[in-house]
């Protein structure tokens, strides 16, 4: 699962099974195979081109709180909108804070964290079961989780970095779906997105440890935690959300997972690692028709 740098094909960039759409306005973004054939859901993963942020934060900016300007963090969301073929409005946006928490999202959350504000905090993930309404979490390098059931119909959304991913949010995503929607494991679909890659994301070794506890069948496995030298090392976190749901018992050929690197492509990706912190927000998208 070595990343691969995006290029050119025609109209479109294609890089194994994900998809970068490139609209009439440069807007570009992905999708994946796997979330189009379940034949229930839009979707799509944004990227930094196509909006009208200026600056760092150029130009697809979806975040209110990087010190971009209202109007144009307004206008990259009718964009993104349009792409989706849905309504502002119908966008409800998490509340990202590294935790595992789920929070369930019906009709009256519709607009939340865009058009009006949020009435929740701390919300990593968010699950629902009702057409229309868009789910939204964000992206500079973490990971994000699509979910599809198509038995029960019911979809979540979840970020992912070093902290979810060891507290296993996929996992958790799945739970919480169970209990509101009885979504069962060998059902759903997954899509683990566009994120930073092994080669690229370099941690300490009290992250490394608690992974190696999180994981103790992959404690010696140089695919999940290559092993730089004594105090530092490489941490695949795309392989260690793909175990997270093997483990919760979704089917390997459920499981799409990227070969996009953030980092290794910050011309069209925001990475917090690669820009130092100097950048915007990318946004994954997940609805049911």
């Amino acid at each position: 699962m070595a990343e691969m740098k995006i290029k050119r094909k025609g109209n479109k960039i294609v890089c194994k099974e994900n998809h970068f759409n490139i609209k009439d306005d440069d807007l570009l973004y992905f999708t994946f195979d796997s979330m189009e054939k379940t034949g229930i859901v839009k979707h799509c993963f944004s990227s930094r081109l196509g909006g009208v942020s200026k600056a760092h934060l150029g130009t697809m900016n979806l975040s209110y709180t990087r010190g971009d300007e209202k109007e144009w963090v307004d206008e990259n969301y009718h964009r993104i909108a349009q792409v989706l073929g849905c309504e502002v409005e119908n966008i409800v946006c998490s509340d990202q804070t590294h935790t595992t928490n789920v929070r369930k999202v019906t009709m009256k959350d519709k607009g939340k964290g865009v058009i009006r504000p949020r009435d929740y905090s701390d919300v990593d993930g968010l699950i629902t079961n009702e057409p229309g309404i868009v789910l939204a979490t964000f992206y500079a390098d973490c990971v994000p989780l699509y979910i599809v059931d198509p038995v029960h119909k019911a979809i979540g959304l979840s970020h992912s970095g070093w902290r979810g991913t060891v507290n296993k949010m996929g996992a958790v995503t799945l739970e919480e779906m169970g209990k509101e929607y009885g979504t069962k494991p060998d059902d759903v679909h997954v899509v683990i997105g566009p994120s930073i890659c092994q080669d690229c994301y370099e941690v300490s070794q009290d992250v490394a440890q608690a992974f190696e506890e999180t994981f103790p069948n992959q404690k010696n496995d140089k695919q999940l935690l290559y092993q730089k030298n004594e105090e530092k090392f490489q941490l695949n976190l795309w392989y260690a959300n793909y175990c997270v749901f093997r483990e919760a018992g979704v089917l390997e050929e459920h499981i799409e997972v990227t070969d996009i690197c953030t980092c290794c492509n910050p011309d069209i990706l925001f990475s917090h690692r690669a820009s130092n912190g100097m950048r915007g927000n990318l946004g994954a998208f997940l609805a049911l028709k």
